[in-house]
């Protein structure tokens, strides 16, 4: 029996995967949400119906692209002010928390062997501290055998939400960072090497002997970067691991956050990991395309309820089931059309 076009069309239809028909959204900036959004974007979209094409191509990148309305969402781990906010008509949620790694590279030193403090890498990134057996290094490893080695620090070239963040944690444990490079997106770096991209921070680290650069957590992990422990805000030194970032993001205090900008960094706590924060969706409140907006909210609305899972195996921390509630409720506004 031959079939009509019609006719085909509709047992094609029956018998292709929804994914075949998906919604396709577009998503672009935060490297330290790349991971987690990539592994929502397989889990999802069979019974979501959306195929999201995300680039992690760095906050500053990401913030500017949803301003000028070329992607359907942008991502930021540094999240904008209310007035820009409202200039831009854009709405701001978060959607996990991350962490942020010390990632090195010094022959016969193996992963989490190293102790560090934030004052340390303040001065190391200010250039006033340039070799590893440096005897401020060497005091907080005394078991270690540190090489008489130039430390060669790298910075991310790009406006980047994790230098954000990182940028933020120096300037908490150290006024004379906080006083002479301050705390941006994109920075003039005393000391260093620039690189695009977490990738490219990587790459250099890792063919760099001597290294040290910042990554996020989930891609040192992925990687199999060499890490760093760090000194927390209670004076412990602590591996980079999710119990220690769980702690972290517990004592975070969203009740007096606008938009939901809480500063996780150097929580106290003696688990607590130091290098934390949460990484930001911006969404326009006036969307040209609403089954794109829509399309975004079903992907989070997903992620919410069911990512916690994939979330949790890239050592990201959920959201609390408060915050989640609070960005199921700053939605409406979009939802609506408003």
């Amino acid at each position: 029996m031959k079939l009509t076009r019609a006719a085909l069309a509709i047992t094609l239809v029956g018998v292709l995967p929804a994914a075949a028909f998906a919604a396709q959204i577009t998503g672009a900036g935060s490297t330290l949400a790349q991971p987690v959004y990539q592994k929502w974007a397989d889990a999802s979209s069979a019974s979501t119906g959306v195929s999201l094409n995300y680039q992690g191509v760095g906050s500053g990148a990401g913030t500017k692209l949803i301003m000028e309305r070329t992607v359907d969402f942008g991502a930021s781990d540094a999240p904008l002010s209310h007035m820009k906010l409202v200039q831009n008509s854009l709405l701001q949620f978060p959607t996990v928390i991350g962490a942020v790694d010390i990632a090195v590279n010094i022959p016969g030193v193996a992963s989490d062997a190293l102790k560090l403090t934030g004052p340390i890498i303040a001065a190391i990134y200010m250039g006033t501290i340039t070799n590893w057996n440096d005897p401020q290094i060497a005091k907080l490893n005394p078991g270690l055998k540190l090489p008489d080695l130039a430390i060669a620090p790298v910075y991310r070239a790009d406006g980047s939400g994790t230098t954000y963040v990182f940028s933020g944690y120096l300037a908490k444990v150290s006024p004379d960072f906080k006083s002479k490079v301050g705390v941006d997106k994109q920075l003039s770096w005393p000391a260093g090497q620039g690189a695009k991209g977490t990738a490219g921070v990587a790459g250099a680290v890792k063919n760099t002997v001597g290294g040290l650069g910042y990554v996020e957590s989930a891609y040192a992990t992925l990687n199999h970067l060499t890490v760093a422990q760090l000194q927390n805000h209670d004076g412990k030194f602590l591996k980079p691991t999710p119990a220690a970032f769980k702690a972290a993001a517990a004592n975070a205090d969203w009740s007096g956050a606008a938009d939901f900008a809480v500063d996780m960094n150097d929580q106290p706590g003696a688990n607590s990991w130091p290098i934390v924060s949460t990484t930001f969706v911006l969404l326009p409140t006036n969307p040209t395309d609403k089954a794109k907006s829509a399309a975004v909210l079903k992907f989070f609305a997903w992620a919410l309820k069911d990512g916690d899972g994939p979330a949790m195996e890239l050592q990201y921390i959920p959201l609390p089931a408060s915050v989640k509630a609070a960005v199921r409720t700053a939605w409406a506004a979009v939802e609506a059309g408003k």
